[in-house]
């Protein structure tokens, strides 16, 4: 693929949202990550505040209709068809029908599997995790969107559910998000990490700074292709270079290309940058080997 060139771009506006907590937490960029499958489960704490949770105003009545629709499916006798759930997942949908009362934690400690492991999001020091709080959002079937200090139990429900009561999930989300999200994706550069069905709950307008979909390639006999489980890390890899790194963070997608290429001849064989659909851009992490475990 082509790279794209590095044109000077404007630089974004730093004023962030005046609704919830990205205007507390004002970032020249808004990473955003799908949730994990797999979770884990607070051993103790108080249960989670809606009100509390980010972008309170825009999201918590949706959130409230959600978590209480959930709590009602699953307790029905054919609650694991009704979420589209294995039965061997059986005891997490069980787990759903406390939810309003379970114990709650920082959801960087909460989302496990992959991405997260590698992103770490559990392990940063004080100027690392304050930029994740500001420029981190994990886009939830649940919540909508929380940052990482955000408080949530653990629970079991994915984007593409169609949960009575509220309908097909992705749908439900999309106008209530788009109120949280939209003015600061116009005054952000936009980082998306998400996997589809989470990206279905939300477009990010293409009239800011640069919407970059980040994908990722395994090159292996001069060949590259896509792959799924090396995304899943690579993106956390990515996720925590953004946050930990030194240097300013980016406000252009040429910014984030050049963030990126710090990782090459470490983490990546190289990092492309190229157009792609409506205005927006694909940055390709290129890596090589097997797959970690």
């Amino acid at each position: 693929m082509p790279s794209l060139p590095r044109p000077t771009a404007p630089t974004a506006a730093r004023t962030a949202s005046d609704d919830g907590a990205a205007a507390a937490y004002p970032s020249p960029v808004l990473v955003l990550l799908p949730p994990s499958e797999g979770k884990t489960a607070p051993a103790e704490g108080e249960p989670v505040e809606l009100a509390a949770l980010t972008d309170a105003a825009a999201l918590t009545t949706t959130r409230r209709a959600v978590l209480r629709a959930l709590v009602r499916a699953s307790r029905r006798r054919d609650a694991v068809e009704a979420l589209g759930v294995g039965a061997s997942l059986a005891d997490e949908v069980v787990r759903n029908t406390t939810l309003a009362a379970a114990p709650a934690a920082p959801a960087r400690t909460v989302y496990t599997g992959v991405l997260y492991g590698a992103a770490r999001l559990d392990d940063l020091d004080d100027g690392a995790l304050a930029r994740a709080q500001r420029s981190v959002r994990t886009v939830s079937a649940l919540w909508g969107a929380v940052s990482p200090e955000d408080r949530i139990p653990a629970y079991r429900l994915s984007m593409g559910t169609d949960l009575v009561g509220v309908g097909p999930l992705a749908a439900a989300w999309r106008r209530p998000l788009s109120r949280a999200l939209d003015r600061a994706a116009r005054e952000r550069l936009v980082v998306d990490c998400r996997s589809a069905a989470y990206a279905a709950a939300w477009t990010a307008p293409s009239d800011g700074p640069g919407v970059v979909e980040v994908r990722v390639l395994r090159e292996a006999d001069g060949r590259r292709t896509v792959v799924s489980h090396w995304a899943k890390h690579t993106r956390g890899v990515l996720t925590r270079h953004l946050v930990r790194r030194e240097a300013p963070e980016p406000t252009t997608p040429a910014e984030l290309l050049d963030a990126a290429g710090e990782m090459v001849g470490r983490e990546l064989l190289d990092a492309e940058l190229a157009p792609g659909p409506r205005g927006r851009h694909v940055l390709s992490l290129v890596v090589a080997g097997l797959p970690p475990t």
